[in-house]
């Protein structure tokens, strides 16, 4: 297949891109490298792309309208993997400027690219954060979602009504993936991981938010892969047995499905913290604050719909994955 794949720069979607060249596939890599985190890290990612004939590059930020627009129409994408966006839930109470700009405006763009070319199946990033004020566990696809608590969550809630939109009005399948709580090798600097381990390793203290009584559906950058392509091969079909006077939030009479990809594993903040100390072989010194306004106390996901769907679940353990990103972590900055 050719597939276009937004933020091919970034943690999921350099690994994405990756898994498709490997088995063949063509993957047109949109990313416009912003400074939002170190973009040294986000070129050395690239570079593992460019090695193969299969991967174009296209440096432009999806809210450039006029050359996403011509991105689409000279590579004519089979298959769109939308998985470009502003980041963070915090840095949305600071910016929220820039999430209008990329989560919005951005996957209008991306949309109209997917209508125009006649495009087979966008799947495209939600998060768990739309889950927001929602307490009953674990979350639901077929939950209501109508109380996100951070303009992050708000707009990744809105990519999922713009999507359906064009699923309704012109045929497009559309599916949206909730990631939860996404870690491993390569990661964003700005997560808690990477974080933690940097402080950690240099000797100072760690910021704990909630007093580590939070919980998180840590889910691993592979089991997140396989996870998407997946629901790649599988364009979203119409549901038959919907109905408007007991509408299923998950799917429609459209083209389009939504999936919650998780462990499935809650895990204690504190407990995650351990599992890290254990693999550094050093313990961390922890400055125990409260929660932060736009966080939520807990993650779960409830994966049923992926694995009767799909016929997967991810399963990578939380003390794998976090051994696995420190040797990598201690490779790359050569510890």
């Amino acid at each position: 297949m050719r597939v276009l794949i937004t933020g091919s720069a970034g943690f999921i979607g350099n690994n994405l891109a990756l898994r498709l060249l490997e088995r063949g596939d063509e993957v047109i890599g949109v990313d416009g490298l912003d400074d939002y985190y170190d973009v040294t890290l986000k070129e050395a990612r690239l570079a593992r792309t460019l090695d193969y004939d299969g991967f174009t590059e296209v440096r432009t930020r999806i809210e450039n309208r006029e050359a996403i627009a011509e991105a689409f129409a000279k590579h004519k994408p089979q298959r769109v993997v939308n998985l470009a966006a502003q980041a963070g839930v915090r840095y949305s109470i600071e910016n929220p400027a820039a999430y209008i700009d990329s989560n919005l405006v951005g996957f209008g763009n991306i949309l109209e690219g997917c209508r125009h070319q006649g495009v087979e199946h966008l799947v495209y990033a939600s998060s768990s954060s739309v889950y927001g004020s929602n307490t009953n566990m674990p979350f639901s696809v077929h939950d209501n979602v109508n109380h996100p608590v951070s303009l992050y969550a708000a707009s990744k809630k809105a990519n999922e009504l713009m999507a359906h939109t064009y699923s309704h009005l012109y045929n497009v399948p559309t599916t949206g993936l909730r990631f939860f709580t996404v870690y491993g090798p390569w990661g964003r600097p700005d997560m808690a991981l990477f974080l933690f381990t940097k402080k950690i390793l240099a000797g100072e203290p760690i910021p704990v938010f909630n007093y580590g009584k939070h919980r998180r559906d840590f889910t691993y950058i592979d089991d997140i892969v396989e996870g998407v392509i997946r629901v790649l091969d599988k364009p979203a079909q119409p549901n038959p047995e919907w109905s408007g006077d007991n509408p299923d939030t998950a799917s429609s009479r459209a083209p389009y499905r939504l999936y919650n990809i998780g462990n499935n594993q809650p895990v204690e903040l504190m407990h995650y913290i351990h599992t890290l100390e254990n693999c550094l072989g050093k313990k961390a010194e922890m400055d125990l604050l409260p929660l932060q306004p736009g966080d939520v106390p807990d993650t779960y996901a409830d994966v049923t719909d992926l694995v009767n769907d799909m016929g997967y679940k991810p399963d990578t353990s939380v003390e794998q994955g976090v051994a696995n990103f420190v040797a990598w972590y201690k490779d790359y900055f050569k510890v």
